[in-house]
């Protein structure tokens, strides 16, 4: 049965690699248990109830990516998108985290909307193959900045942003040696080699890290202090274009960009293109509303999937098994934290860097193609933001098609992209 509906056969995997795929996905992409209701807990939104929330919608959205779109993509409230919520637009506009709640169901609907129309698939598909190449490749950076980080390897940097971190610290010499453990079972085709790592670095911590165990079961708390107390009203009362729009347009190049990224490393992309991308697109949109009626920021596809991609996942069948074991957290939530960010760091390093790879499908020789492909590459992970990295990628490809005379090969859509995030900066900022 699950076979006929998955696909497993056809898409040369069996029930035991994407259960443990799923496992990998899960692992690599819990941290956002406990990090998502600290940074809207800053916006003043009820902690416990925003951890809840996160592991419903997190469920929800994923076991409809796998069994909608049958794609191997866990998602969640996405980091950034989170960010902005809090310090952007709670904190830095002042506006109540009921309204914020509000302009995020309302961005949801618009990407229903879209997404029925058929309107967003023709904006991703209209990506340029240069754009689209790197995307996958800036979205490598991006995972390997984020896992040097937590890796403690990288570290903020008054005079010069970023510098080395003390790699005499425990977590960052086991960071180190769970890659090599990965990159090296890799090399020998043993199965399961990320989770491996992932294990053996978390066993290690209990000895060298100062992990300690505090049991494993604990009643969830309520999620009533959110659940549906997102203010329309009020954020049609702050405006459309001043938050409305700009949660459209991130989550639409988060998701997308992420989408195709994760889709390009396992394979699934034909002729360049997502054969289900609407489905994946209907369900990233009705995650967006459905956790916003929960109590939490922007749901979105995680990048983190491709670790489970890499461990061998390749339908929805992945997505389906990270769906089971967010809500399992709500009970266990003190073992789901026993992994430390430290562990899963070597993880996502290693598919880093194999992403890094996408560089040679760039055509070099032109640079009105290879010049905005490496300023989207470079972008998003320096502004620790993919959808700016897409946004200046964008623009500066219609510029320079413009200017070299070549206006003819741009698509329509990428003119019309072109402008709105032009129009974001100029009116609204970034």
């Amino acid at each position: 049965m699950l076979d006929n509906y998955f696909k497993l056969s056809a898409s040369g995997t069996t029930v035991r690699t994407e259960l443990l795929a799923g496992l990998t996905t899960f692992l690599t992409m819990a941290y956002i248990i406990f990090v998502n209701p600290s940074i809207l807990g800053d916006a003043g939104m009820p902690k416990e109830s925003v951890f809840v929330a996160t592991c419903l919608v997190a469920a929800l959205g994923s076991a409809v990516m796998g069994l909608y779109a049958n794609y191997p993509i866990g998602m969640a409230p996405g980091m950034g998108l989170n960010a902005y919520f809090a310090y952007a637009v709670v904190l830095g506009m002042g506006v109540a985290w009921p309204a914020a709640l509000g302009a995020v169901f309302i961005s949801g609907c618009l990407f229903i909307l879209v997404s029925v129309l058929g309107l967003r698939g023709m904006i991703v598909n209209g990506i340029p193959h240069s754009l689209r190449t790197a995307i996958t490749v800036g979205l490598g950076m991006f995972l390997a900045l984020i896992a040097l980080k937590n890796a403690g390897i990288v570290v903020g940097s008054e005079p010069t942003l970023v510098k080395a971190g003390d790699l005499h610290k425990p977590e960052a010499i086991m960071a180190i040696a769970g890659f090599l453990l990965i990159v090296t079972l890799d090399r020998l085709r043993v199965r399961g080699a990320i989770l491996i790592g992932i294990v053996a670095v978390t066993v290690l911590s209990f000895f060298f890290g100062g992990n300690t165990f505090h049991g494993v079961f604990s009643a969830p708390p309520s999620i009533a202090p959110t659940l549906f107390k997102l203010d329309i009203p009020g954020a049609l009362s702050v405006g459309i274009l001043n938050v409305v729009l700009v949660f459209f347009l991130v989550e639409l190049f988060d998701a997308t960009g992420t989408l195709m990224g994760v889709a390009s490393r396992a394979g699934l992309l034909v002729e360049g293109k997502m054969e289900r991308l609407n489905r994946a697109l209907l369900a990233d949109s009705g995650a967006i509303v459905a956790g916003a009626a929960l109590g939490t920021s922007s749901t979105t596809a995680y990048i983190e999937s491709a670790a489970g991609v890499q461990a061998g996942g390749r339908t929805g069948l992945t997505a389906l098994a990270v769906a089971v074991l967010f809500p399992a957290c709500l009970f266990i939530a003190p073992l789901a934290g026993v992994v430390p960010a430290y562990a899963t760091a070597p993880a996502l390093l290693f598919v880093a860097c194999l992403m890094l790879r996408d560089l040679g499908d760039i055509e070099w020789g032109d640079t009105t193609e290879s010049i905005p492909a490496a300023i989207t590459a470079l972008v998003i992970p320096f502004t620790y933001s993919i959808a700016e990295g897409i946004a200046f990628g964008f623009i500066t490809y219609a510029a320079l098609k413009l200017t070299t005379g070549r206006a003819r090969e741009v698509k329509p859509v990428v003119w019309v992209i072109a402008a709105l995030f032009v129009f974001k900066i100029v009116h609204i900022g970034t």
